[in-house]
């Protein structure tokens, strides 16, 4: 057997319906096994796929048998046909491998059946599992055979749709069906032994889905827009609606008819359309559209399945918005048949003159305006008026009135049949007021040639404007409206411009070579009215800038050969004021030419190489002279600083040469280092002359007896000036509190009782001129303990300040007091003021043993 497909039978698969014939993979058709053929020609279906495209195509295959001779005498064995058959079977049972047996005994192999369709019906209310059929094999008699399914809707995706017993056979079906969701399954059932070895061959089972009216009619859109001329013939195609059924569409279920339910508005009849119940199209089926009466319809459109039967079909809805479009049957007409205008009309086109009404029912039909003047056209304002405007300026100065005649006609013909006149016509009458314009620049923009650098105070042009208001006595007067470079003045009354700075075409304010200014005139009228004018002045360019060499600076090795310097010239004038350019060295200082060389590469570029042998590494000034070629020609001495350095073998500077180029030599750079060295040396001598000096004042032995030094005790007052009333002291720091508790009683780092404390200071009351011995003793013991007990005070061998008495005096003045030089004073109390009073103690007690 053969199959022909696309791909040439390439992968094309056979099957066949007999486990007793199978297809080898050419279509060779062969018997699987030894059987016995009977005399009537059997049939076989032979299955062929292709994996790829999926499609399935069957051929059946009949035998013609012929009569053959059995050799030595062998007759096949086979067993007594049974009479009748072995058991009734149930109606909704299948026996795909049943079995039968030949005349002569012999048990033969028949082909598998095949089994019909199976149809469940979608949408079923169960209960579930609900039986299908029910699969087995003749062979369930002799061993135990165990049933299976697979496929799609058994073991594929959907899972679980169908499921078998395997004892039984009986095959269910899991849940209800959607037809809409999928409409037909392909199930292969199988039959195994106990031991999982194939009973019989795989058998196919087709389910299909018995397709309920379960799905209304879906229209594409809810809202279906259309448009039809008015006045259109019974008969003219409109629109097309459609509606979807989810339904078989080969049954009753998906078989869609359309009506027309209502139509808004029903005039001028109640029937303006008709729909095709099969197609959906819409088309007119009565006279008298008019879109000056209705523009548009809307049509209720209904799609019933079940062909249409509204006791059994589902229904739904669409609307069809039908809009009648315009056609130009009526002809425009003037609302009057004259128009007087009066506008101030200066010199400006396209200013508004009048506006004419006019009949004009069509709405797609735009109505032309003719006038036979030239100065008018017209543009549409609304649907029913337009508006007369200047296509060229008037002048007053030059016609004071115009009279216009107005025709105004569609721009397509009337439709066929309409007796009308096409157009209509009216007068129009236009008178112009003056009013005040604006003088202007008869040459605007106005350019001028001149030289750069003319002297200031020069006379360029009159730049002067027109004021065209020939009936009005008015004044013209002229100001600078921009000028960046304030380069210019204008004559307010004339006009006149002149130069305020010299001209320098190579400005920023140039721009390829024109300089731009504006000026303004205004008149005096009522309301004032200016003009602008803009002047370019051409400035043409003299030689007036000298060459600047370039680079600044360069690098050579100290060797000539090795490598040159490439130099230019840059020059702001342009041609023929700059190149080519002419480089040479001056001859003074002689070293110049005597060390280096130029050598000419182009009119633009040369070289500067080495003219010796060998050149010091240093940064050396060479001074070059570059002249131009303008006329006269200019030049500058311009001075490039060469770094020499030493090179390698590539032309490079070395790192040590680098160095060397940067301009110091190398006994320069040891006299630097010496002179670090010598100032790092001073400074180690100062200090440790500073330590020395400090150790010495330390160790230092007294030129008196240790006993005898009193130092630490004598204070020396020789500056006290002439009293305190001649001294300009704050007083207020010399106040001490009454109490002295809280510094005795603080905690280490509260402040000592020398220091003025933070906060409200106390007031005193005043004591009397001659203060009580007693009070000084006590401000004295005072003083001591809390020295004495203070961890943060000086050392021992310093002086305590006791300046602070408070706020206000409390004693006289120490010139007051007098020193008591009667009688023996007895120091011994001295000892009981601690330590520091001791040496004072010693010097002045025990007088009877000095």
């Amino acid at each position: 057997v053969k199959f022909n497909n696309c791909a040439g039978n390439k992968g094309v698969r056979y099957e066949t319906n007999s486990p007793d014939f199978k297809v080898r993979a050419d279509g060779t058709l062969y018997a699987a096994h030894q059987l016995q053929v009977p005399p009537k020609p059997p049939a076989l279906r032979v299955t062929a796929w292709d994996p790829q495209s999926l499609g399935r195509r069957e051929a059946m295959v009949r035998f013609l048998v012929a009569e053959k001779s059995q050799h030595n005498g062998h007759k096949p064995k086979g067993r007594k046909t049974v009479p009748g058959e072995l058991a009734q079977q149930q109606s909704d049972t299948l026996l795909p491998w049943r079995q039968h047996q030949s005349a002569n005994g012999l048990r033969r192999q028949k082909r598998d059946w095949v089994i019909p369709p199976i149809n469940v019906p979608e949408n079923s209310r169960g209960p579930f599992p609900q039986q299908l059929v029910r699969i087995r094999s003749d062979k369930d008699k002799e061993i135990h055979i165990r049933y299976s399914i697979t496929g799609v809707g058994a073991d594929q995706p959907p899972m679980e749709v169908f499921s078998i017993d395997p004892v039984s056979g009986r095959m269910y079906v899991t849940r209800p069906m959607d037809r809409e969701e999928r409409a037909s399954y392909h199930l292969r059932a199988h039959a195994v032994d106990m031991n999982g070895n194939k009973v019989e061959n795989p058998i196919d089972l087709y389910i299909y889905v018995i397709d309920m009216n379960d799905n209304r009619p879906e229209f594409i859109n809810q809202v279906y827009n259309g448009s039809v001329d008015e006045g259109s013939k019974p008969g003219t195609y409109v629109m097309t609606v459609t509606a979807n059924d989810a339904d078989d569409s080969t049954t009753a279920n998906g078989m869609v008819r359309y009506r027309i339910v209502t139509q808004t508005p029903q005039s001028p009849s109640q029937n303006m359309f008709t729909i095709n119940s099969e197609t959906g199209d819409i088309v007119t089926v009565a006279a008298g559209l008019d879109r000056e009466k209705v523009q548009q319809y809307i049509v209720i459109v209904q799609a019933t399945d079940m062909e249409g039967n509204l006791n059994y079909g589902l229904s739904n809805t669409a609307t069809a918005i039908i809009t009648v479009t315009d056609v130009n049957d009526n002809p425009p007409e003037f609302t009057t048949s004259t128009v007087t205008a009066r506008r101030p009309c200066p010199e400006l086109a396209a200013n508004g003159v009048a506006r004419q009404q006019k009949a004009v029912r069509d709405a797609t039909c735009h109505p032309r305006v003719l006038t036979r003047s030239r100065l008018g056209f017209s543009r549409p304002v609304g649907p029913q008026e337009k508006m007369q405007r200047l296509a060229a300026a008037v002048d007053y100065e030059m016609n004071r009135a115009f009279m216009l005649t107005v025709m105004v006609s569609n721009q397509a013909p009337l439709a066929s049949g309409i007796q009308m006149s096409f157009q209509s016509t009216a007068g129009v009458t236009i008178s112009v007021t003056d009013v005040n314009e604006a003088p202007y620049f008869p040459t605007n923009h106005k350019l001028i040639r001149l030289e750069e650098g003319v002297p200031t105070g020069t006379v360029l042009t009159t730049f002067s404007a027109v004021d065209p208001d020939r009936f009005m006595q008015q004044a013209v007067r002229y100001s600078k409206l921009s000028d960046p470079a304030n380069w210019l003045n204008i004559n307010a009354t004339n006009g006149q411009i002149t130069t305020a700075a010299v001209l320098d075409r190579e400005s920023d304010y140039i721009k390829n070579n024109v300089y731009e200014a504006t000026f303004l005139a205004a008149d005096n009228g009522i309301p004032p009215a200016s003009g602008t004018g803009t002047l370019q002045i051409y400035l043409i360019d003299i030689n007036d800038n000298a060459p600047e060499l370039l680079p600044k600076e360069a690098q050579i090795c100290e060797k000539p050969n090795l490598n040159v310097i490439n130099i230019t010239a840059a020059d702001a004038d342009i041609d023929p004021n700059v190149g080519p350019f002419v480089f040479e060295l001056p001859s003074v200082p002689s070293a110049v030419r005597k060390n280096w060389t130029i050598t000419r590469l182009n009119g633009d570029y040369a070289q500067l190489s080495l003219r010796i042998m060998y050149l010091e590494a240093g940064v050396y000034d060479v001074p070059i002279i570059v002249t131009d070629s303008g006329n006269p020609p200019l030049y500058n001495t311009s001075v490039i600083k060469v770094k020499v350095c030493p090179c390698d073998e590539n032309g490079d500077c070395t790192t040590i040469g680098a160095v060397a180029a940067a301009g110091l030599g190398t006994g320069a750079i040891i006299a630097i280092l010496i002179c670090i060295i010598i100032l790092l040396t001073m400074v180690l001598l100062f200090v440790v002359w500073m330590k020395r000096r400090e150790k010495e004042r330390h160790t230092k032995q007294l030129l008196i007896d240790p006993e005898d030094d009193v130092r630490d005790n004598i204070l020396k007052y020789d500056e006290e000036g002439g009293g305190e009333e001649d001294q300009d002291y704050d007083l207020s720091q010399l106040q001490q509190p009454e109490t002295m508790e809280h510094v005795l009683n603080k905690t280490p780092g509260v402040r000592r009782v020398d220091e003025r404390p933070i906060g409200a200071e106390p007031q005193y009351p005043i004591r009397p001129v001659i203060p009580h011995p007693g009070d000084i003793g006590d401000f004295i013991n005072e003083g001591l303990r809390a020295a004495d007990n203070d961890p943060t005070a000086p050392p021992y061998d310093s002086l305590l300040v006791f300046d602070y008495e408070g706020s206000g005096s409390t004693a006289g003045s120490v010139s007051s007091l007098n020193s008591s030089s009667s009688g023996d004073q007895d120091y011994d109390y001295l000892n009981d003021w601690g330590p520091r009073f001791k040496k004072l103690a010693d010097m002045y007690g025990g007088g009877e043993e000095d």
